[in-house]
């Protein structure tokens, strides 16, 4: 029942103790406040799937350098559920001089991967095709996400130039890479997901990252190691910021141990910062330093 339970509350964005599973820094809706001066462009169609428009959000500093570097948030829950619109901490950087783009995806339910990753490199694709209307730099995009999203933000970062995950969401030609990624507890090795202790049955038909491949994980090693960024893991890849709570029991820390090891053998800049004490989600100033650090380091 306890299993069950967890499953159920990881799907909902909650731990088994009902803490956030995004982000402690994540506020409600009603709460959050924008800092002065950040323009709101909301709905921006990216691409197409059949009749559905995908669509990002963009918040731009209109205060700071030009032009402007990018973060490229990816919401998390379970690849079921979360928003765009959900309020992340990647908005608390538009006061240092970043804009911030909150991508939507299809969820499992709607399609099963690759289509999650396909529309984010379409999104990035439609960012940097824009840049010059928005006034963002084309050179320093980051990729940055929590639980799901630190997977697809991951995935992101070690899969450029990998053609079969570029999709046809848009037909725009412009790179999909990124030149940063903040990797907030991602699964990084769907075939390696449920070995560790867990609240959720990662290997269970009806688990998450079962559902992202569409059938168990372990019935479908090839469709799960394509899922996988730790797969596409190579030399050339750009830098990485790596956070995982040490006392996660949803997605377990050793899925930021094995992506960061695969990392410094090919040779990758590679930043792994434990986060003591931490579940299935963290926040504050302790969190945001290291990513302010990361990113002052990879932008100088």
């Amino acid at each position: 029942m306890r299993t069950f339970l967890a499953a159920v509350l990881f799907l909902a964005g909650l731990s088994i103790t009902g803490s956030p599973a995004q982000p402690a820094g994540t506020k409600a809706p009603s709460r959050f406040r924008l800092p002065s001066g950040v323009k709101v462009l909301k709905d921006l169609e990216y691409g197409r799937v059949a009749n559905r428009a995908m669509r990002l959000d963009l918040y731009l500093p209109e205060q700071g350098l030009k032009p402007i570097p990018l973060i490229i948030w990816i919401h998390g829950g379970a690849w079921l559920g979360g928003s765009k619109d959900d309020p992340s901490p990647a908005l608390e950087f538009t006061a240092r001089g970043f804009a911030v783009a909150q991508v939507g995806y299809r969820k499992s339910q709607e399609a099963v991967f690759p289509a999650q990753i396909h529309d984010c490199k379409a999104a990035v694709r439609w960012l940097r095709a824009n840049a010059q209307k928005y006034g963002l730099d084309p050179e320093k995009f980051v990729a940055w996400g929590a639980s799901a999203g630190g997977h697809l933000a991951a995935l992101l970062g070690t899969s450029g130039g990998v053609e079969e995950l570029e999709g046809k969401v848009n037909e725009l030609k412009e790179s999909s890479r990124v030149q940063a990624v903040v990797d907030w507890f991602g699964p990084t090795d769907l075939l390696h997901l449920g070995d560790a202790p867990s609240r959720i049955a990662h290997n269970a038909p009806d688990s998450p990252g079962s559902k992202l491949i569409g059938g168990p994980l372990l019935e479908n090693r090839d469709k799960a190691a394509k899922a996988s960024p730790i797969t596409y893991v190579a030399q050339g890849a750009p830098p990485f910021l790596i956070m995982h709570g040490d006392r996660d029991r949803s997605v377990p820390f050793s899925q930021s141990e094995l992506l960061y090891a695969a990392l410094k053998k090919a040779g990758v800049d590679a930043t792994f910062v434990p986060v003591k004490g931490a579940g299935h989600g963290f926040g504050g100033p302790d969190a945001i330093k290291p990513v302010e650090d990361f990113l002052k380091r990879c932008f100088r």
